[in-house]
């Protein structure tokens, strides 16, 4: 009775071991590449994937990545990503020199498995401010213990030490690859994707609380998956540089416009670089950015018919509504993605249309000198300003410096009788009434 009884423990305990470790078979594996800081960008490239391939549970999520780190709001949301794939996903830190630092060690963590390539490192996690460390003791405590706890908890779900992973954001201790592995922070070190493979060629995992172990199919399919356009320039927009710089820049252009008004050229270019370090900075909502740069470009195209810029206005009118077009509805809630052939449509007939206009301009200047095609002796204008020794009108949408033997006012019309090619000058009469 003893020997059944035994026996049939056996054969229970065996069948429900076999189901809690099922065996999966590996056929595809999404290769996806995260060179850069952990911003909206980089979520929005993950999300997207998924969205688009949607890998099943045969399917295995490689991502490379290589990361000076990056904001803790978008590494929590990768986190939870994570947390919701059907897939094993893997953080392999490569090629030599690359790093895992700060957000991107937090984001280690939470993967199934970790692989690193020699010459690579991970941690210093520790969170800090813009300035420096966050200074505020109470403000560093509760950031310091939120992650650890955050860490700890993702550790023991992938079954792996959490101290060392704890040392991270507490000292913002750092570990070669080898350090890693004999403290079984990661899987193993791997140089090439067929040491991956062996690596994890029988191993176990859990997924959604069912263990899993995994095997791969001879005829393993790989896909790799890069960033879109609009993911690219978002990823450099994001970067906390480039937005100050883009800021900086915009500030500039629109003081030098304010200083020499009329053109409106400046101060468009000045407009477009002030609304992508907005999107830059996550001041202004992405849609929002992406809408107004959109209307921005409307109106340059239609100043381009009032102001004579040589189709300046035009290109930077053009740069605004492609922008604006490739960043529209990529929040993290949505990914109402407008079709690329559609915006570059649009896009193309616009400047169809302006190159028309350019052409026909062209073969008028070539029967023509330029200084007499633009010659406005004869025409009528109006006064825009009135200095102490000159005034400045508009003629033909074009702003000139001009003189008159009658004082003028604001808004007087105006009629050209002469150019004074060598200084730019016109003299001009009130038109009479």
């Amino acid at each position: 009775m003893r020997k059944l009884i035994l026996l049939v423990s056996t054969f229970l305990f065996t069948c429900l071991s076999a189901h809690a470790a099922d065996s999966i078979l590996i056929n595809k594996l999404y290769l996806l590449n995260i060179n850069s800081t952990i911003n909206p960008a980089t979520f929005n490239y993950l999300k997207s994937f998924k969205e688009k391939h949607s890998p099943q549970k045969n399917n295995l999520i490689l991502i490379k990545l290589n990361t000076p780190g990056g904001l803790i709001s978008t590494t929590k949301k990768i986190i939870s990503w994570i947390g919701e794939s059907d897939s094993p996903i893997i953080i392999w830190i490569t090629p030599e020199g690359a790093s895992a630092t700060s957000a991107g060690a937090i984001i280690s963590s939470a993967a199934h498995f970790i692989f690193m390539n020699q010459g690579s490192s991970i941690g210093a996690a520790t969170p800090i401010g813009l300035s420096g460390d966050i200074k505020q003791e109470d403000a560093r405590s509760k950031a310091i213990n939120d992650l650890v706890s955050l860490v700890k908890s993702l550790s023991e779900a992938r079954m792996r030490r959490s101290g060392p992973f704890e040392l991270m954001i507490k000292e913002a201790s750092s570990f070669t690859a080898q350090e890693a592995k004999q403290k079984n922070i990661i899987t193993g070190i791997a140089s090439g994707l067929h040491e991956i493979k062996t690596s994890l060629h029988g191993r176990r995992t859990v997924i959604k609380g069912e263990q899993l172990t995994l095997a791969f199919d001879k005829a393993l399919e790989i896909e790799s998956i890069e960033m879109d356009l609009g993911q690219k320039l978002l990823n450099i927009f994001a970067d906390p540089t480039i937005a100050y710089i883009l800021f900086l820049i915009g500030l500039a252009l629109i003081y030098f416009e304010f200083q020499a008004p009329g053109g409106f050229v400046l101060g468009s270019f000045g407009f477009i670089c002030l609304i992508a370090s907005g999107i830059g900075f996550q001041v202004l909502p992405l849609n929002f950015g992406s809408f107004g740069l959109i209307i921005l470009g409307v109106i340059l195209f239609v100043l381009e018919i009032f102001v004579t810029s040589f189709g300046l206005l035009t290109l930077a009118g053009t740069g605004a509504v492609i922008i604006g077009s490739l960043f529209l509805h990529r929040t993290s809630d949505s990914f109402l993605e407008i079709q690329h052939e559609v915006i570059f449509s649009v896009l193309g007939a616009i400047l169809f249309t302006c190159g028309g206009l350019v052409f026909f301009l062209y073969k008028q200047l070539k029967n023509k000198p330029l200084v007499s095609f633009f010659d406005p002796v004869g025409s009528q204008g109006r006064v825009i300003e009135v200095y102490h020794d000159h005034y400045q009108i508009k003629v033909n949408g074009q702003f000139w410096k001009a003189i008159s033997e009658t004082d003028l006012m604001i808004d007087d019309l105006v009629h050209v009788i002469s150019f004074d090619k060598q200084n730019l000058t016109l003299t001009i009469t009130k038109t009479k009434e």
